[in-house]
């Protein structure tokens, strides 16, 4: 091979995809083709993003993976102000998932826009920034700060449901009012806004509706599913904040059940499918599902080049299945294409 580029084969999809010598012997995907696609008013270069909160919140993946090949980079939700995040043990290994009560630390919008932003600008990336709070001047704030972001912000993604803040009964995304409240308060960003929601509501359709009704051009689905681990010899639990948030590949049935339902239900409302992503059939899976683009989040744990394999591979996966153009693909389960 020459210029110091190896092509090694991807043994999930018998198909190639490339990478560089990078950091640790891991190499970096480069080189990830395009597949264009668009959720609401915007267009990515591809369908696969990083999810917030498994990719750091700026440029911490560029040494395994270009960046600028990825449809965007969702960078971890931030407040308003420095927020410090839940008492360790934050993290904890649970069979095919992974439960996590890490609590939003951040350092805030305004340290992350003069910060963190710049560096994953210089990668080429586009961002889709993420924020949340904990009150509707919270989310008003943090929006209002996002105002000044330069263009290759194209979206703010609306955190209403992670479940590992203080108070968890009172989650926006479970109550239909207050989502509608801190979406309409998310307008002062003067950009496009997807409203991540959480798959413990009882009924999600009606925080659907009024995500939309706050001005959402696009619904998140899903965060994390609430769960708990105990130490049954310590009697103690396993994350410093007692409770946590369940992702990875143990949620995906979830997310493919939510991103299906809400499809059928609400065909018009544009959907980002999350949860349990972690290659080009899990991906697509969610896509006929009913998602117009996918993130792939826990997997970048286990390889932080997860976000790029996947990205080529499902290229790859459309061309070996005859598809030329991922519209194709978006809600076919529904009978739509």
């Amino acid at each position: 091979m020459s210029d110091s580029t190896d092509r090694y084969q991807a043994r999930t999809t018998g198909r190639w995809w490339r990478y560089r010598p990078g950091r640790g012997g891991l190499g970096r995907v480069v080189d990830v083709p395009e597949l264009p696609t668009t959720v609401g008013s915007v267009t990515l270069r591809n369908p696969v993003m990083t999810a917030s909160g498994t990719a750091g919140h700026g440029a911490e993946l560029s040494p395994y993976v270009d960046l600028a090949g990825l449809g965007a980079v969702v960078t971890k939700s931030v407040h308003a102000d420095p927020w410090p995040g839940n008492p360790a043990p934050r993290v904890h290994e649970a069979g095919c998932g992974m439960l996590n009560a890490v609590g939003l630390q951040g350092t805030g919008v305004a340290a992350w826009l003069a910060e963190d932003l710049p560096p994953l600008i210089d990668t080429g990336a586009t961002v889709v920034a993420s924020i949340w709070g904990r009150s509707v001047d919270d989310y008003r704030r943090a929006a209002d700060l996002m105002a000044g972001a330069p263009a290759q912000v194209v979206a703010v993604e609306v955190n209403l449901s992670c479940p590992n803040v203080e108070d968890r009964a009172g989650m926006f995304a479970h109550s239909a009012e207050a989502t509608e409240a801190a979406m309409s308060a998310t307008a002062g960003c003067g950009r496009p806004r997807w409203a991540k929601l959480s798959p413990n509501a009882g009924d999600i359709l009606p925080i659907v509706d009024a995500a939309v009704r706050g001005g959402a051009e696009a619904v998140t689905l899903i965060n994390t599913v609430m769960g708990m681990a105990i130490d049954p010899v310590s009697r103690t639990y396993r994350l410093g904040n007692g409770g946590g948030g369940l992702s990875g590949e143990a949620v995906h049935p979830v997310a493919v059940r939510v991103v299906h339902d809400v499809a059928a239900a609400r065909p018009d409302v544009a959907i980002v499918g999350a949860g349990g992503v972690r290659d080009a059939t899990t991906a697509a899976e969610l896509v006929v599902a009913g998602a117009a683009a996918v993130q792939v989040g826990t997997a970048t744990f286990g390889d932080p080049r997860a976000p790029g394999r996947v990205a080529s591979e499902l290229v790859e996966w459309c061309a070996r299945h005859g598809t030329a153009d991922i519209g194709e693909l978006i809600g076919a389960i529904h009978g739509t294409h």
